[in-house]
């Protein structure tokens, strides 16, 4: 599990073929590595990898067929920048919220613009993760943990503050980025314990959103 709090940024030093599908290794000098063994997980740009090697400030990931198909990680190359974070561990601050490394699906920004400081960014997901995404809820784009401004249908909106836009690669994102979305868990399972005994049941998906519809917890 993770927060969603960025430790640093990160740089994909090199990207091979493996029996998984691809490795990836990542020079990251500006978090410690020193506590990190293999068979350990570290967020990359939001999705939880394996570190199956270490040499120094550089560490390897295998990353999977299905996990290239559903994130951005396929378009990574030497020297593109990501967004990385250790594991929790029981006595970690959770200053963000729980975030468990599996991305749900890609998104894109669609709108950036300076305000004061900071910069407002507008994503849209794809829409069958839209019903899990509320105003002043938490969402986790690329890894990290935001809170949702505003909700219109697929699109929501993003206050990126100066410190976060300088820890992480959020600051040199422009329209048209994907971008690596993962939903609050909770909303997810919140979905599955309304629908009970009809969960089993395809049929049932309509009436269950009703539900949390009446119920306020989504619009």
């Amino acid at each position: 599990m993770f927060a969603g709090i960025v430790a640093a940024k990160g740089m994909v030093a090199d990207v091979t073929p493996a029996d998984a599908a691809r490795r990836l290794y990542i020079d990251a000098p500006d978090i410690d590595l020193v506590d990190v063994c293999i068979g350990d997980s570290i967020s990359v740009s939001g999705v939880c990898l394996t570190v199956i090697d270490i040499a120094g400030d550089r560490f390897g990931a295998d990353v999977s067929n299905e996990t290239l198909s559903c994130t951005t990680l396929g378009d990574l190359a030497p020297g593109v920048a990501v967004n990385l974070e250790k594991a929790l561990l029981p006595t970690t601050r959770l200053g963000g919220h729980l975030v468990s490394g599996h991305v749900d699906g890609v998104g894109a920004v669609i709108e950036c613009a300076a305000d004061g400081d900071s910069v407002r960014l507008r994503v849209r997901v794809p829409d069958e993760l839209a019903r899990y995404i509320a105003a002043k809820g938490s969402v986790c784009v690329d890894g990290v943990s935001l809170t949702v401004n505003r909700v219109d249908g697929a699109e929501f909106e993003l206050n990126i503050v100066p410190h976060t836009l300088q820890v992480t690669t959020l600051g040199a994102y422009d329209v048209g980025r994907p971008v690596n979305i993962e939903v609050d868990v909770i909303a997810r399972y919140l979905e599955r314990l309304v629908a009970g005994d009809r969960a089993a049941n395809p049929a049932a998906r309509g009436v269950t959103l009703e539900l949390l519809r009446n119920t306020g917890f989504i619009e």
